[in-house]
């Protein structure tokens, strides 16, 4: 297996994401499609999509989302994996043709997910979805955000999740292509550097990290082993 894994903005890496990777062993590059250009995907298996301060809207300032979504429709085509994360979910629903749009606020912070019928079902959110040292399976769980635009669910795929806020949380497309509007894969770190300069209750935040970030860790290794690795 080879992932590609492109960064919409040089603040938001792989994070943890990056951290299973070197563990396992799975070859990866990480380009910054900001300051260099996609390279050929011919011998990537899997693509991955990275969040970014832009609206997917915006693609004549960043004409590298038009080619993020060709690279999409490509590797589903092909039957590679596709894995987006924010901005990255909402390319693949552009992608897909849906639509993408400003959302009625912005949802910042440990919020609340609901998995749908189909969710309880997925494999791959079901990973998500068992808290590690408890072992039970949680419909309602907290995932972290950081966006203010969403999406509608592309024609044939299946909606997985969802929050107060935002209908549409997740959906996946046949079985080897997910989209989470939330962030599985920041290190604590990360959401520090993040919401520095936010608006937000930094202290309030920092400290329900603390209380979370564990378990949340653990969950997010259980996705990608699932996801990459064809997991349980």
């Amino acid at each position: 297996m080879s992932i590609l894994i492109l960064k919409n903005t040089p603040t938001e890496g792989p994070g943890t994401l990056e951290d299973f990777l070197r563990e396992g062993g799975i070859r990866h590059r990480v380009v910054d499609c900001a300051q260099e250009a996609i390279p050929g995907t011919g011998d990537f298996t899997a693509l991955v999509m990275l969040g970014g301060p832009m609206s997917v809207n915006e693609e004549e300032r960043y004409p590298y989302i038009t080619k993020e979504m060709e690279l999409v429709r490509d590797f589903i085509s092909s039957g590679r994996k596709v894995f987006g994360v924010c901005l990255g979910a909402q390319i693949m629903a552009k992608a897909l043709g849906a639509k993408v749009y400003i959302g009625p606020q912005k949802e910042i912070g440990w919020y609340d997910i609901e998995l749908t019928e189909e969710g309880l079902r997925d494999h791959l959110m079901k990973k998500l979805a068992v808290l590690p040292m408890a072992g039970d399976l949680r419909r309602t769980f907290k995932v972290f955000h950081w966006h203010g635009e969403t999406f509608d669910i592309p024609k044939s795929a299946r909606r997985l999740a969802s929050s107060g806020l935002y209908p549409n949380q997740a959906f996946c497309y046949g079985n080897t292509a997910y989209a989470l509007q939330f962030h599985i894969e920041v290190r604590k770190e990360m959401i520090y550097e993040w919401l520095r300069d936010e608006p937000v209750d930094l202290d309030q935040i920092r400290k329900e990290t603390e209380a979370i970030y564990a378990d949340y860790f653990s969950r997010a290794m259980n996705f990608y082993a699932a996801f990459f690795r064809h997991d349980g």
